[in-house]
């Protein structure tokens, strides 16, 4: 009847599978055939309903059981890619992400394994180079991240009955009162067992092994701890989990091994990962989806995940678009991202460096906040930029100058120390080289004299204008007109040395996002800026909201949007002329 009906009412369709569901549930006794034969018999129906909860877990009993059933392939692959297709939040129904999770697990256990899975991904994704389902991704992800935290849910269970992250910090140097439900052996320097509640309380803890059926953690403790980095009394926050994993003396190694299926879990979820990250497409929405680091502390702290992860990590560092890689970077301040975990001495970090490398160039790339990122390197992977210098890594010769040359170094022992780095190698020297021949291009530049009004003629190029600057002295420079030339952003280099300029007009030129975000870091006491017919965009105009000098701007015929005017006269107190029309905003 529910087949045959005219009438378009889902609960047509889906109340015979609530009869079939409690039906199921009364009748535990059924053979595998018979289980085989009423899954078959209502695949009809879940050609356009989602399968009930209880369907649901009869669903995921069968994967389990017997995942090389045809079953498996003929009458499961449909619903599930329904499932991924149009599921709208596996929050509300978590038994349909479990049965799309076991029936993933379900291919990855035939003969072709992971072959057939990322056919059954590719398959979901389709021939052309966009998805035409933008609930595919998001789902898949939600299922993966829900499957690797199963991995290690065991010991994130026992984490009441074993040291936290905190105890292992400070060497458990509190009191415990716990009383282990999981096989817990404490091993001692003396085999006294009577005295091990006392020697656990007094920090005297050499090892910690927690076992189950399918995690193994070792975690070894040195006696003593630096103060600065144990945590005050009375602060009962969690410690940074880089620092405890990275740096913390009181836990000098945390390994951790899991059981056979878990492993092949952790496995298959990962390469789904992987190959997500290989869709450019999927890409921008997977970078945003990771860059919170949803995986739970003990995945961060085991080798064998983070490594497999390094994959996609290194996917991200080489995509040239600013809203992938800059999910490397933290989502907010304090916060530690994946160029934390991933730089030297972070805890996912398993090479010399190629990697933090990697990151480094592409985000100095597109990071308007050159000298604050600098600042970052200087005052933390300083040791390690020097390191891969001296190793001839070009991108971090390139890093030490840059330094030199925004004076982010403010030690002369430090600097001089950089300078023997860079004189080390030969791209190193020839850099340096090119960095002294700046610098006494900029004094000149930058000396007392000349005009305090320029205007370029139209047609006027890059190039045009670098060879111009540097004919003379344009320290009395105040008024620089652009309007109607082929400048770029590219020309934002040499407009940043201009140390007098209070005036510039860029009308109708093709100075962009790039070069603004440059401009409103140098540039800070300049008051009046014209971007008329200019393409920039939000990207660009948000980082004006720096230039609180400014007090004239033209933003007329661009594509500044209502949001971004309204959060520009907010951060711009002395802002006093503005044209916005033919934009959103007017």
């Amino acid at each position: 009847m529910a087949l045959t009906s005219p009438l378009q009412d889902d609960s047509i369709n889906q109340a015979p599978l609530e009869i079939v569901s409690k039906l199921l549930s009364e009748n535990t006794n059924l053979t595998t055939q018979e289980h085989e034969n009423i899954i078959v018999a209502i695949a009809p129906l879940l050609e356009n309903n989602h399968p009930p909860p209880d369907l649901c877990e009869f669903f995921c009993k069968h994967c389990r059981e017997r995942p090389r059933s045809m079953v498996v392939i003929e009458v499961f692959t449909p619903v599930v890619q329904r499932i991924l297709k149009h599921n709208m939040d596996f929050g509300k129904c978590p038994r349909l992400r479990l049965f799309t999770q076991e029936y993933i697990l379900a291919l990855n256990e035939l003969n072709a394994g992971m072959e057939v899975v990322k056919k059954f991904v590719q398959s979901m994704h389709g021939p052309t180079g966009h998805c035409p389902h933008p609930r595919v991704l998001p789902n898949l992800v939600a299922v993966c991240l829900a499957a690797i935290y199963s991995c290690y849910e065991e010991f994130i269970n026992s984490r009441d009955n074993s040291p936290s992250l905190k105890e292992i910090r400070n060497g458990c140097q509190q009191p415990c009162d716990r009383k282990p439900t999981l096989p817990l052996r404490l091993l001692h320097p003396s085999p006294d067992l009577v005295s091990q509640e006392a020697t656990l309380s007094e920090a005297r803890l050499k090892s910690v092994v927690v076992a189950s059926s399918e995690i193994h953690v070792e975690v070894e403790h040195t006696s003593t701890a630096k103060p600065a980095l144990t945590a005050s009394a009375g602060n009962d926050s969690e410690p940074n989990l880089i620092d405890c994993l990275m740096v913390s003396p009181a836990c000098s190694t945390m390994s951790i091994e899991l059981g056979p299926q878990a492993d092949r879990t952790l496995g298959c979820y990962v390469e789904i990962l992987k190959l997500l990250s290989d869709y450019d497409d999927w890409r921008p929405s997977l970078a945003s989806l990771l860059q919170p680091i949803p995986f739970p502390k003990e995945a961060l702290a085991h080798e064998k995940f983070t490594k497999e992860l390094k994959y996609v990590i290194q996917r991200f560092a080489e995509d040239p678009r600013q809203e992938v890689h800059s999910c490397l970077l933290s989502v907010r301040a304090g916060k530690d991202g994946w160029f934390q975990l991933y730089s030297p001495g972070g805890v996912a970090c398993d090479d010399d460096g190629e990697l933090f490398a990697s990151m480094v160039h592409i985000l100095m790339g597109s990071c308007y906040k050159t000298k604050k990122f600098l600042l970052s390197l200087a005052e933390n992977k300083l040791g390690p930029c020097m390191l891969l210098a001296l190793r001839g890594n070009q991108t971090m010769v390139e890093i030490l100058c840059l330094m030199l040359e925004y004076n982010i170094i403010d030690n002369n022992d430090t600097q001089l120390q950089i300078i023997s780095t860079l004189e080390s190698t030969g791209v190193g020297k020839r850099m340096y080289e090119q960095l002294c021949d700046r610098q006494r291009e900029l004094k000149e530049l930058q000396r007392k004299g000349g005009p305090t009004r320029l205007t370029l003629p139209s047609k006027s190029t890059d190039a045009d204008l670098a060879r111009l600057l540097s004919s003379g002295s344009f320290g009395n420079l105040e008024n620089l007109s652009l309007a109607f030339t082929n400048v770029t952003s590219a020309c934002a280099e040499h407009l940043i040395k201009l140390p007098s300029l209070k005036q510039l007009n860029l009308w109708s030129t093709q100075f962009g996002d790039a070069g603004l975000r440059l401009l409103s870091e140098h540039l800070t006491m300049l008051q009046v800026l014209n971007l008329c017919e200019t393409p920039v965009t939000d990207a660009g105009l948000l980082a004006l909201s720096s230039m609180k000098s400014l007090c004239s701007l033209n933003m007329n015929s661009t594509k500044l949007s209502a949001d971004t005017y309204e959060d520009l006269k907010a951060k711009l107190p002395n802002l006093k002329e503005v044209d916005v029309r033919y934009t959103e905003a007017w």
